[in-house]
């Protein structure tokens, strides 16, 4: 499945599989978004690391993310964690 971004009722929400291919189009609907901007992630499936990390930067300027799964808001705590403690990326290949 693809990404689907869809400007709906003061919220942007996006359903399908979210990958680091994907970042650029996500940040360009938020920047045209009147503020406060919201993201309904409630038709998200899949994300990679790369977007988690995107998230957080989001909920860190003041995003609003709504509809967020208890299994997505857990890997964000994770990674936040792991950003303040400096612990190492791991490398590709």
């Amino acid at each position: 499945m693809t990404l689907r971004i869809e400007p709906v009722r003061g919220r942007i929400r996006i359903s399908g599989d979210f990958r680091l291919e994907h970042l650029d189009q996500v940040k360009g609907e938020i920047e045209r978004s009147e503020s406060p901007v919201v993201l309904d992630l409630e038709e998200l499936n899949l994300v990679d690391v790369e977007c988690v990390r995107f998230l957080n930067e989001c909920k860190a300027k003041g995003v609003s993310l709504v509809h967020c799964s208890p299994f997505l808001r857990t890997w964000m705590s994770q990674e936040r964690k792991r950003t303040r403690e400096g612990t190492p990326r791991r490398s590709k290949g």
